[in-house]
């Protein structure tokens, strides 16, 4: 009885000789048998990533139908074409840049080679040109002392007979009446006014408010050039203001300064504290008393009043006190604000 074969199973080839095993004894396969043709050596399985090695034709007999690539095969293949894609991708991106970075590098060296180089003396013209066009504003200190000056007088009082005490005043109306501090006329004396247009005359208090230092003077004869004061308004801590007076009989002297605080209380005697003052330090002297404190406008906002020495002496230490021009014009029957 033959013997089955599986279904599916192939027959198996007949045992291969092996020399180091052979038995010395035995005759030699007849030419052209199987057993005539030598073992082929088995090729070791594919490293993953290796290029794979060139197939072996087949032996004269087999089946010569391709066989199918395997799995790993297949993955391989795959994997050299999207590193074929990548190396070309970057290829073209290495181009590209070097296009572009050209064309900038060619647009730069011809626009420098557009623009002209300035010499030395073009610039020092376009220099020279620029700052006469600049415009530089004008000091505000000197209009301030032009339009003012017409406006302030010289106040004497000769009330002792020894000599006469000096202070200022400022013209405040059309009929040349002129506002001061009281004490520069409180003495009972010949009160003396000295106008900037050269006229000289007497003078009699029209009206005074010893409470708040002011006194508004009547003149016998008015100036020849008659230029009243513009009484301005308020003021804030910080804003620019000038004193111009006639400090140490130093006639028309202007200083600058900052108002320093408001609303400040200065005893003056034991009955007496003047309230409400505007303290400013703008430089003022013995002499400087009646004269106006201006804003940068050109307005009188206060008449000087007195000095804090902490020494006791009259002179000045950098703080100077005003009154208000809305409470000297007010009480001294001057224009209301």
């Amino acid at each position: 009885m033959s013997s089955t074969t599986p279904f599916g199973s192939r027959p198996l080839p007949p045992p291969v000789a092996i020399p180091e095993f052979e038995d010395s004894g035995a005759p030699p396969p007849p030419p052209g048998s199987r057993d005539d043709i030598a073992p082929q050596p088995v090729a070791p399985p594919p490293i993953f990533g290796a290029p794979s090695a060139p197939s072996t034709p087949p032996l004269p007999g087999e089946d010569s139908k391709p066989t199918e690539p395997t799995p790993t095969q297949e993955l391989e293949e795959g994997l050299l074409a999207v590193q074929t894609r990548s190396t070309r991708m970057r290829l073209a991106l290495t181009g590209l840049f070097f296009i572009v970075a050209g064309s900038i590098v060619a647009a730069v060296v011809w626009a420098s080679s557009q623009s002209e180089t300035a010499t030395p003396d073009e610039i020092g013209t376009a220099i020279d040109d620029a700052v006469s066009a600049t415009t530089v504003p004008e000091p505000i200190g000197p209009a301030i002392y032009n339009t003012l000056i017409p406006s302030m007088v010289l106040i004497q009082l000769d009330d002792t007979g020894d000599g006469a005490s000096i202070g200022t005043g400022v013209v405040i109306n059309d009929q040349s009446d002129i506002m001061t501090a009281f004490h520069v006329v409180d003495g009972g004396g010949e009160i003396q006014v000295s106008f900037t247009d050269g006229t000289v005359t007497t003078a009699t208090i029209l009206d005074s408010d010893p409470e708040n230092d002011i006194a508004v003077l009547s003149v016998a004869q008015q100036p020849g050039v008659l230029v009243p004061a513009v009484l301005g308004g308020g003021v804030t801590i910080g804003e620019p203001v000038f004193a111009l007076g006639n400090p140490l009989g130093l006639a028309g002297s202007f200083s600058q300064g900052v108002v320093s605080g408001l609303g400040r209380t200065l005893p003056v005697s034991d009955e007496l504290s003047l309230e409400g003052l505007i303290q400013f330090d703008a430089a003022v002297n013995p002499g400087s008393s009646g004269g106006p404190l201006i804003n940068r406008a050109g307005q009188v906002v206060g008449i000087v009043t007195a000095l804090a020495s902490p020494t006791g002496e009259d002179f000045f230490s950098g703080i100077g006190f005003a009154v208000p021009i809305a409470t000297a014009g007010g009480i001294a029957g001057g224009p209301q604000q």
